[in-house]
């Protein structure tokens, strides 16, 4: 975990796209929302491994989001219900119930069709809050707190010797040590 934070530390503070970390966070929330072993899931992850999106942060953002859908859990199961017993929706959900694919992606459980929709509905704006608080995080927040005391007293760290073997600055490190 020390590791993926490291990681995640480096592609903020890095020449990384903001694009792709804010995607990785996005299909992060959408994976951390609902039960891994979803079809959607599996469609998202295989997604992420084709394309270019930071790894460290979508599995950092999938890790969060886990931890906060179980304090989202009534409302995840009360969005799902709602579309389930919606009468206008019976004769479109009864239709899909007779497709396999259906019955794979378990959306007939009103948990996994509430995370789906709540995933998928707030995906957008968690991409572009993302987006949004990296670039201010790399404007303002970076070089603010670059010169404190201890953030110099942490680049002395072994966990600054971590952070520094990703980006191949480790010569600083191995002075110091």
């Amino acid at each position: 975990m020390l590791t993926l934070l490291a990681k995640l530390l480096h592609a903020l503070n890095s020449d990384s796209s903001i694009r792709q970390i804010a995607l990785a966070i996005a299909l992060g929330f959408i994976v951390g929302l609902s039960p891994i072993l979803t079809l959607h899931n599996i469609v998202i992850i295989f997604f992420v491994l084709i394309i270019r999106v930071h790894l460290g942060s979508f599995i950092l953002a999938a890790g969060f989001f886990s931890g906060l859908s179980y304090l989202l859990s009534p409302l995840i199961v009360q969005v799902g219900e709602s579309l389930l017993t919606q009468s206008s929706l019976t004769d479109f959900f009864t239709s899909l119930y007779q497709l396999s694919l259906f019955k794979l992606a378990h959306w007939h459980h009103t948990y996994v069709l509430g995370a789906f929709v709540l995933g998928a509905v707030l995906c957008a704006p968690i991409y572009f809050i993302s987006k949004f608080i990296i670039e201010k995080y790399r404007v303002h927040i970076m070089t603010f707190f670059e010169k404190f005391r201890i953030v110099k007293a942490l680049k002395a760290s072994k966990f600054y010797g971590l952070y520094t073997s990703f980006t191949g600055e480790s010569s600083l490190t191995k002075g110091g040590l």
